[in-house]
């Protein structure tokens, strides 16, 4: 049974007439014709009485009239309905982003690009740096948005995965401060004590680019922490409440540092540059995502 019959069927019982009928829905008379006959042989049953005058409802064609409107008016808004999930689906950008990234830089950095570009919905997913790669790797998300440093060998290949630098962080080392505004731990340990060091979890960016650089020895650390997370965030109070020393984003702790809630131990010099940057696979994506990809023509993310 097809769709057309159903309203070839409204149209004759509201018309009573083949040709009338016929001409409501662009098709010839015989074809017309046709396709009511299938239609009643699909049913089983007879379902207008043809005669000289036109046509007129049978007792099983009233009966049968009493759903076909109404099973037409459903197949059509159905198909509307897909037709504008589908719409919207096909404006869909979907991204990965690492945990930190995702309420430090990426709330502000879409209401930037909002105000001038018109893209549909931005579905956002968050998870460790592991978690956001597999997305990535298995095509549920258009663009990962993570922490990438120069120097550390610990990225995603070029060439099956284009990048651009869309935005720049860094990382410190910081303390906790005690009621007197002093910091509970200095990078050298006091009295040769070593500083108890709180770091991350194998599968953190962010504890990838520190393992690659060796930075923690900056810190003249013992060689294993004393907790680990794969959530900066989770760190931040540890640090606050005196801990341990951490390498925290500065995205993430400007507030801390103005109110003198953390402190840095390190100097300015050593602490860790950091580039936040945009990647994506190199097969080709939805012409949204590839309009959104073309902003940021440069490999420094400029457009």
């Amino acid at each position: 049974m097809e769709l057309v019959w159903l309203q070839d069927f409204v149209a004759l019982a509201e018309t009573g007439n083949f040709s009338r009928a016929a001409e409501l829905r662009h098709v010839t008379q015989p074809a017309f014709s046709r396709r009511i006959r299938s239609l009643e042989k699909w049913v089983g049953a007879q379902l207008f009485d043809r005669t000289a005058n036109g046509a007129t409802l049978t007792a099983a064609g009233q009966r049968f009239r009493a759903d076909a409107e109404r099973l037409v008016q459903q197949a059509l808004s159905l198909r509307e309905e897909t037709r504008a999930v589908a719409s919207r689906e096909f404006r869909t950008l979907r991204f990965a982003v690492t945990q930190t990234l995702s309420f430090t830089f990426f709330p502000g950095w879409m209401r930037d690009f909002g105000q001038r570009t018109d893209f549909g919905e931005i579905q956002l997913n968050t998870g460790s740096l592991v978690v956001c790669q597999q997305m990535l790797e298995r095509g549920q998300v258009h663009f990962l948005v993570g922490h990438r440093h120069g120097e550390s060998d610990d990225t995603l290949p070029g060439d099956e995965y284009p990048s651009r630098v869309v935005g720049q962080d860094r990382l410190v080392a910081v303390s906790g401060v005690d009621e007197n505004g002093a910091p509970f731990w200095s990078a050298k340990g006091d009295a040769g004590k070593t500083a108890p060091y709180l770091g991350y979890s194998a599968d953190s960016g962010l504890g990838r680019i520190l393992s690659s650089l060796r930075a923690t020895e900056r810190l003249r650390r013992s060689q294993h922490p004393v907790v680990t997370s794969h959530l900066a965030a989770a760190l931040v109070p540890m640090v606050r409440a005196g801990h341990g020393i951490a390498w925290l984003p500065f995205s993430l702790i400007e507030s801390e540092l103005k109110a003198g809630h953390l402190v840095p131990v390190l100097s300015e010099d050593e602490e860790i540059a950091l580039e936040v940057c945009l990647f994506r696979c190199a097969t080709p994506l939805t012409p949204a995502a590839e309009r959104f990809w073309d902003l940021f023509g440069n490999e420094d993310g400029s457009a």
